[in-house]
């Protein structure tokens, strides 16, 4: 079983150097002085298109089908309370402590009243969520940016955050769901949180899909502008929208606390 997952890994990869070399290949001019690998990027961008709406996309829609909206929203603020552990330790290397007891005073507030987090009863009581990761750290702590960067099945990244996204992955981890011993269910929770991820995105996927010209630089625009701005500690650069409709959501915003975060 092990080879065999260790050998679908190895395709995976295998596939990506591939898609990554043909994008080396093109003669595509870059178009932004940020992203000077464009037509790498691009062929990635591709790769990651074409396996998002073969298997990913569909997959999430399914969940959103089958799934009550209550209950994903539930699902779905559990698995952001988790990770404000490590959005408050983030915080505390920045230095930004008043983030930092806020965030800790959240996860304790939404674990206890909350529910273990199914109710976002801090953002019910103006305690709206504070988002960080490594990636931020280091922006904080000085480290250019680098280049855009696509990556494959992550996305869109840049040099400074896909090195961030390594300590991420560690310590999201091993202080949350990686400490659990029973690894069936370790997986089937890590492939949970996938799912959950992905289906948060759906109407931002269609609407991309349904207005953007060119979705690369529409999708390359938005995160640049977005993590700029969480470097800097701009309170409102927040996560992209989770809705599909705001006015068919009124009553879990009621009942579970989650509130729609803006857009960059």
């Amino acid at each position: 079983m092990v080879n065999a997952h260790c050998a679908s890994l190895k395709r995976l990869f295998l596939i990506s150097i591939a898609v990554v070399l043909g994008g080396c290949a093109s003669t595509q001019a870059p178009t932004d002085p940020a992203d000077p690998w464009e037509g790498m990027n691009r062929g990635v961008y591709a790769f990651n298109d074409e396996l998002d709406r073969g298997i990913f996309r569909p997959v999430a829609e399914l969940y959103a089908f089958v799934t009550p909206r209550p209950v994903r929203t539930c699902i779905r603020n559990v698995y952001l309370n988790i990770g404000e552990i490590w959005s408050a330790f983030n915080s505390a290397l920045q230095q930004r402590h008043f983030d930092a007891i806020n965030t800790v005073g959240r996860f304790m507030f939404n674990t206890t009243m909350g529910l273990g987090g199914c109710i976002d009863v801090a953002s019910m009581n103006g305690q709206p969520r504070i988002p960080n990761d490594f990636g931020i750290t280091l922006g904080v702590w000085g480290v250019p940016q680098g280049p855009y960067l696509v990556l494959p099945i992550i996305g869109a990244s840049s040099v400074r955050d896909g090195a961030g996204d390594v300590v991420n992955l560690v310590g999201n981890q091993l202080d949350t769901i990686g400490m659990i011993k029973n690894v069936p269910l370790r997986n089937s929770l890590w492939g949970l949180d996938f799912v959950v991820r992905r289906e948060a995105l759906l109407t931002v996927s269609k609407t991309v899909d349904s207005t953007a010209l060119d979705p690369y630089s529409f999708i390359r625009d938005a995160y640049l502008q977005r993590r700029e701005a969480q470097v800097l500690g701009d309170p409102d650069a927040q996560a992209l929208p989770d809705y599909e409709d705001y006015e068919d959501v009124k009553a879990d915003e009621k009942t579970l606390g989650i509130v729609p975060e803006k857009s960059p």
